[in-house]
């Protein structure tokens, strides 16, 4: 989180605040992405999930281009040997693709979140998080092999035709014909029609990778197997937020087809390449690849631990109620409890000095706010105001808090402000607190290490050394593409979450 928002002057109104009320009701659904929570922009020639991976036009971007785009996923991440292990995976996958003369190449994006893509170039990226999610080479190799699929098949320049043909539709019948109500209709059919060739698009992408990888020497399977795994991600994210995970849900706005209709197909598809078994898989290899590299978030995006968020870098920790799931967004820090009954945001202002938090918090945040409610107070030796808002399905307590250059805001939403809610509110804000250099220096990220089972381990021993405050269990299984009631393959190596 960079907690970067509007700069406020006295008597300044911060327009996205005043929207706030809906933001916090549907804050729930912003948190459940089908793959990926951050999509990066779509790159033209002259100018972030599943594997929903941005599209990119036929274009060559410039080199500044490039890095905005990587620094839109907080960077590079280091990993040589993990960088070598793809690059071999991409030199074969080149051989046995369409165009087995490209020389593409990967970069490892500093990011927690599912996502991969690739540009014309060659240039292929893929999340730190998606290397964790996977288990084998094969199953990278079916993730690489669909975006580059993406690129010889021209995806991206076939569907920016297509939306350029419906926004050319919808001015003639706006400006033209002077029929904006025919224009609105052309836009919502083209809308479907795009959404469509989206999703077969995917259906393309993946029959072309799986046929690739196949030839290259994978096991064909890997890509239903690694769809799966994104759907199991998606449903326990989804669960930890109280929601109901919607990737098997068809929707006819969606441009990705839902999980199981993508991993029934390319399971189909591998069976007409051959029976299971078929194919290297490169498990341990992959393993000893990513052996130790970074999981969840950065340090200098701020880390979640349970219901506690240190940021190192701003010198500031808090902790949310108990029982609230945090995600650690670019702008903000997100809370959803009591299966999305409650809610909260936490972000920054850097603001003048002349501005009184009082002034402050009553200056138009949100709707409703009840001004004899503002009351300024100190916390932890850091200048604080609080206040209560009232919408008509919500009720809001909100809290500044000034550090240094920057006042931090807090918002939390319940549906009534009870008093035990409140009691819980009042305990979380006053948590806020300047990081001593002891706190700062043992704010490291979690990492994955691969181990070995010893005589008796479980899938449940194994979650007890899982650095992981929610669901430890879950997130083993999930993270070694294992079911419940698994057994461990005393030969075989496992993902684990340590400190």
């Amino acid at each position: 989180m960079k907690f970067s928002c509007d700069r406020l002057r006295p008597g300044a109104r911060p327009g996205y605040l005043a929207r706030l009320r809906l933001t916090l009701i549907l804050v729930a659904a912003t948190l459940v992405a089908s793959c990926a929570s951050v999509d990066p922009p779509v790159i033209k020639a002259k100018a972030t999930a599943p594997a929903a991976a941005p599209r990119t036009t036929g274009g060559v971007i410039s080199t500044s281009e490039r890095k905005r785009l990587i620094e839109l996923f907080g960077g590079e991440y280091s990993a040589p040997a993990a960088e070598r292990f793809l690059n071999n995976i991409l030199a074969r996958l080149a051989l046995a693709s369409e165009t087995p003369g490209e020389p593409y190449r990967v970069t490892i994006l500093n990011s927690p979140i599912v996502n991969a893509f690739a540009l014309p170039s060659g240039d292929i990226f893929v999340t730190r998080g998606l290397l964790a999610l996977a288990n084998d080479a094969s199953e990278v190799a079916a993730v690489m092999a669909h975006e580059i699929a993406h690129v010889t098949a021209h995806h991206a320049a076939e569907r920016a035709e297509l939306e350029k043909t419906a926004a050319l539709f919808s001015r003639v019948s706006t400006d033209v014909l002077a029929r904006p109500q025919e224009g609105e209709q052309v836009q919502a059919k083209m809308r479907l029609s795009i959404a469509h060739f989206s999703r077969e698009q995917e259906f393309e992408a993946d029959q072309i990778g799986i046929k690739v990888i196949a030839k290259a020497g994978y096991d064909p399977y890997a890509a239903s197997r690694f769809l799966g795994l994104l759907g199991r991600s998606t449903a326990l994210r989804a669960s930890l937020l109280g929601q109901n995970a919607s990737s098997d849900k068809p929707d006819m706005m969606s441009t990705h087809p839902s999980t199981p209709e993508r991993v029934n197909r390319a399971i189909g598809e591998a069976r007409q390449i051959g029976a299971p078994g078929l194919g290297e898989t490169g498990r341990e290899a992959y393993l000893a690849a990513i052996d130790g590299i970074a999981f969840g978030d950065d340090p200098s995006e701020g880390l979640v631990r349970g219901v506690r968020f240190v940021h190192p870098k701003l010198g500031f920790a808090f902790a949310a109620p108990d029982g609230f799931v945090l995600e650690n967004q670019s702008a903000a820090l997100i809370g959803v409890g009591e299966g999305g009954a409650e809610a909260m945001r936490l972000d920054s202002v850097a603001a003048d000095d002349a501005v009184g938090l009082d002034a402050m918090i009553a200056s138009g945040w949100i709707d409703g706010l009840k001004t004899g409610s503002v009351e300024t107070l100190k916390i932890n030796d850091l200048p604080a105001a609080t206040a209560v808002a009232q919408g008509d399905q919500w009720s809001f307590r909100l809290g500044a808090v000034r550090l240094g250059p920057k006042v931090y805001r807090l918002i939390y939403a319940a549906h009534s402000l009870t008093p035990g809610i409140d009691t819980r509110f009042l305990a979380s804000i006053k948590s806020m607190h300047r990081l001593s250099e002891q706190e700062i220096a043992g704010a490291r990220p979690l990492r994955v290490a691969v181990v070995a089972p010893a005589a008796g381990d479980t899938p449940e021993s194994f979650a007890q050394r899982m650095a992981v405050a929610d669901r430890p269990l879950d997130h083993f299984l999930l993270l070694n593409g294992l079911e419940k009631n698994a057994t461990l393959d005393p030969s075989l190596r496992y993902k684990v979450i340590v400190e």
